[in-house]
Parts: C-alpha cells; structure tokens; sequence
C-alpha cells in the first residue's frame, strides 16, 4: 500500500483545503437558516413563479421554511458542486500526472505491475472521496444540532448518501479518462464536472432533453427531489453505477498497454 500512502500524502493539503470550504459553506449556510426561517414563505412564493429558473433547480417541489427544503437547496449545491469539483479533478490527474510531471521512469521501473499501480491509486482516491464526505456529514449534523433545529434524518441521510454516490460516478467516469491522458490538468476535471451539472440542468428544463439524466450523475442526486419524494431514482442510480464501472474498465483495459511518455 505504499502508492496508496504515497498519494494520501501528497494530496493532503488539497484534501483539508477542499474539505475546510465545503464544511464551512455548509456550516454558515446551517447557522443562518434560524435567522431566515420566518422569512421563507415569501421566498418559496417567489421562487415558485419563476417559471424555467424554477424547474431547473426543482425549488417548485420544496418549502423553503422547513430545514429539509432549505438544506436541500442551499447546501445541496454547496455539497454537489463542491464534492463533484473535488472528484472530478483527484480522478483525473491520478494517472496522467505521471507523465505531466515525469515521474513515469521512476513509478513504472519498480517491480510492481501497472494494475497494480492503478488499483493503488484508485484506491487512494476513493478513500479521499470516503473521508470527505464522512467529515462533511458530521459537520452538518453537528451545525443543525447546535442551531437547534430537529435533524430530518431520512432526508439528510439519503441527500448525502446520493451525493457520495455522484462523487463515486464522477471519479469512475474521469479514472478512465485520465488513461488516455498525457497531459491531463485540473481544467479537464472540473470541464468534466460542470458539463454533468450543465446537463442535469438542461433534462430539468427541456421535456425532450429529459433522459440527459441517465448519462450525468448529477441526475439521481437532484435534492429537490430526494427531499420531496424521500427516495434515489433507482433506474437513474443504476445507469450511474454503469457508467462509473465502464469508466473504471476503461481505464483498465488502456493503462497496462498504454504508451508511456
């Protein structure tokens, strides 16, 4: 497990930084629903008549005034955004940064196999994504104790829980692009990441683009409505899974023959 150590290391400092901004995003967001909860009618009126804006972000299906709409809304993006960014670009720099930093002599010259190497990785990247979201979910139960408000545990538990399962699609989906990679950036991640999001919106908003959902992962984790209907799209969440597998296997099938620079 020494590659595995090696990458949880280096990308330490990353990790805490991301971790530190979605927590305290999170974290003010929750502090601030107290102050703001009596002035929620009004706001989830407003934003029910604003008609594409509306469907885009399903704030038709929520009332602002409870936690579980709020939290859904406000903190799903911080959450969904921010946990996407963060996948999206571990994923796609673990193998490609070996050749943009020429380090591929050094790695691949040790008695250890390419599979290896990539299970390794992998496997350090999935821990990142695991640890992320177990300190933000502490985080945010934490918050809503200490304002008081009464934790909606279903809906907390399976808004996080689909936000992770995102992470897990999004970081397949890149793993198996960053075997292709020669020269792979933090831009291709993050590109990656808000064309997902950029198509969810779209399925959202257009009748004819609705099945956009099955090809981005941000499809089965809309917040709006995992709050409003207290369950994950099964057949959204299988396609995810899908596509996060045929990322992986991809990555498997090019890595061990790829030509390394």
């Amino acid at each position: 497990m020494t590659i595995v150590r090696h990458e949880l290391k280096q990308g330490r400092t990353a990790f805490l930084i991301w971790c530190g901004c979605i927590a305290a995003l999170l974290g003010i967001c929750i502090f601030l629903f107290p102050e703001m909860k009596g002035e929620m009618d009004t706001v989830s009126e407003m934003f029910a008549s604003m008609g594409v804006f509306t469907a885009a972000f399903g704030m038709d299906k929520l009332n602002f005034g409870t936690l579980t709409g709020y939290y859904a809304i406000e903190c799903g993006n911080v959450l969904g955004l921010g946990g996407a960014f963060y996948a999206a670009i571990i994923a796609t720099d673990v193998l490609s940064k070996e050749e943009r930093m020429h380090t591929a002599d050094f790695l691949l010259t040790h008695p250890l196999g390419r599979v290896r190497v990539m299970t390794e990785k992998l496997a350090s990247v999935l821990i990142r994504i695991v640890l992320l979201n177990l300190l933000i979910y502490g985080i945010s139960v934490l918050s809503m104790a200490a304002v008081g408000e009464a934790i909606p545990w279903k809906e907390i538990n399976l808004l996080h829980l689909a936000y992770f399962l995102m992470q897990l699609e999004l970081a397949g989906i890149c793993f198996g692009i960053s075997a292709f990679l020669r020269r792979g950036s933090v831009s291709i991640g993050l590109g990656i990441a808000v064309l997902m999001y950029f198509m969810n919106l779209i399925a959202n908003i257009t009748e004819s683009a609705k099945d956009l959902k099955y090809l981005t992962p941000f499809g089965f984790c809309d917040g709006a409505l995992i709050a409003a209907e207290g369950k994950l799209d099964g057949v959204v969440l299988a396609a995810g899974m899908a596509l996060e597998a045929l990322g992986i296997l991809a990555a498997y099938l090019k890595y061990p023959k790829k030509d390394i620079a």
